[in-house]
């Protein structure tokens, strides 16, 4: 008895519930339908026109492709060669063709386009290094050419001929000084002009000598003098002697 008046109340309980949530939910806004054809276009719709912007910002920010300049043809000016028949130069582009001939050529021929070089000259008077005052011209060895062979620690005397090319006389002041050379191995020495013998006028020319001394030991030996005048300038022409020992003291 007591569990029946139980299940009856919790029916009442039960369906008392129920109306009234009912009650609560029919004044209520319906939820809306969710369309998802619409949603898709929109984000598709969005996406182009993001993508959009994007290459149009790309666009303006890559630099423009700048044309480079097509390389022009200079035509250069060509020049002409002259012939060694004396012809008019060419003024074509075409070099000339050379052609080597192999055929001897007899002394004393001059080959076309070249000249001939001068012949050296004798050996004889030197020309002269001075002032009008002071000068002098080598005219020989008088003794004692260049590349005399001599005994070891043999006495003796190089002379030259000396000619005074200047207006001035060598007289006293005046040497025959010696300015290098194998020193001290032949014993060198200077010739000063004090006597009145020994005086040159202007045009005279004199046999001036140095006493000289071989070494004792092999070789090849030189040695050079100059004039100097009075005030101590040198001038005119170098006097050498070149000797040569093969033998030992």
């Amino acid at each position: 008895m007591f569990v029946r008046k139980s299940l009856r109340q919790a029916g009442f309980t039960l369906l008392a519930a129920t109306l009234l949530l009912t009650a609560c939910n029919l004044g209520a806004t319906p939820a809306p339908t969710v369309d998802v054809n619409t949603i898709n276009t929109a984000a598709v719709a969005t996406a182009m026109g993001q993508l959009s912007a994007q290459f149009t910002q790309t666009a303006l920010a890559a630099p423009s492709a700048t044309l480079i300049p097509t390389n022009t043809a200079v035509s250069l000016p060509t020049f002409g060669l002259a012939t060694t028949t004396g012809a008019a130069p060419t003024t074509s582009g075409a070099l000339p063709t050379v052609s080597f001939n192999s055929t001897p050529v007899a002394a004393g021929t001059t080959l076309p386009g070249f000249t001939p070089l001068a012949s050296p000259a004798p050996s004889g008077p030197t020309a002269s290094l001075g002032d009008a005052c002071n000068n002098s011209s080598f005219q020989g060895d008088i003794n004692i050419p260049d590349g005399t062979v001599l005994k070891p620690g043999e006495n003796f005397q190089k002379v030259w001929a000396l000619k005074n090319t200047g207006t001035c006389k060598w007289d006293e002041g005046y040497s025959l000084v010696y300015i290098g050379g194998s020193t001290p191995d032949l014993d060198p020495y200077t010739f000063n002009f004090k006597k009145s013998s020994d005086f040159v006028a202007s045009g005279e020319t004199i046999n001036i000598g140095i006493n000289l001394t071989t070494p004792c030991k092999p070789g090849k030996y030189e040695g050079t003098w100059r004039m100097r005048n009075d005030q101590g300038f040198y001038f005119g022409t170098y006097l050498s002697v070149r000797v040569e020992v093969k033998d030992k003291c």
